[in-house]
């Protein structure tokens, strides 16, 4: 942490994400109720700066960058910056925080994607804390909507990256003598294989 840390800053956090990472600021105690805190839109973690010093020092607050904003990295070229996308990250964060339970502290749009969370997980979120952000109003067949699909969706595509074994890097040498095989080949077509350098033919 540099010299222009803010007030009673225990930790800086980086929590790898399949984009890269998640940038992070811890507060308090860690032994304390665990209390995520939501930025607004173009805006990062540094927004809870002045205020979380402010707050009982007997709660461990972590204040959170979105994908693209702060210190995170931004998604892949042509992936959409949306509120779903945004829920998945909560999920991801408190999950590699290894919360069962926590309060979530929201501004403005931070205040819309935790209560978004809170409807799609409702039994991880103690409490909802908003700030500056407008009440999230549903329908009630958006609620069983948020509660059913999207929370699978969530769940199902976490399942998946978690069960992935992790990309394999080819060399230069690899790739070129897979490339001259199939240029010189016989047949029509080729495919190279996930986690392998050698085509396979097809006629």
């Amino acid at each position: 942490m540099g010299e222009n840390a803010a007030p009673g800053l225990i930790s800086e956090l980086k929590l790898a994400v399949p984009w890269g990472h998640i940038a992070a600021k811890a507060w308090g105690s860690l032994q304390g109720p665990p209390v995520l805190c939501l930025h607004g839109w173009l805006d990062n973690a540094n927004s809870f700066d002045r205020l979380i010093p402010l707050l009982p020092q007997d709660f461990y607050y972590v204040a959170m960058d979105f994908g693209g904003h702060g210190l995170s990295s931004h998604y892949s070229s042509g992936v959409p910056y949306y509120h779903q996308t945004f829920v998945s990250e909560i999920r991801r964060v408190v999950a590699a925080l290894k919360w069962n339970r926590f309060s979530i502290l929201g501004h403005s749009f931070g205040g819309i994607v935790g209560g978004m969370f809170s409807c799609i997980f409702p039994e991880m979120v103690n409490k909802l804390i908003l700030l500056d952000s407008p009440l999230l109003l549903l329908e009630s067949n958006e609620v069983e909507n948020l509660l059913t699909y999207k929370r699978r969706t969530i769940e199902h595509m976490l399942q998946v990256e978690a069960s992935q074994e992790p990309s394999r890097v080819y060399s230069l040498k690899q790739l070129l003598q897979s490339l001259r095989t199939v240029l010189t080949s016989a047949g029509s077509c080729m495919r190279i294989p996930s986690g392998s350098c050698r085509p396979t033919f097809c006629s």
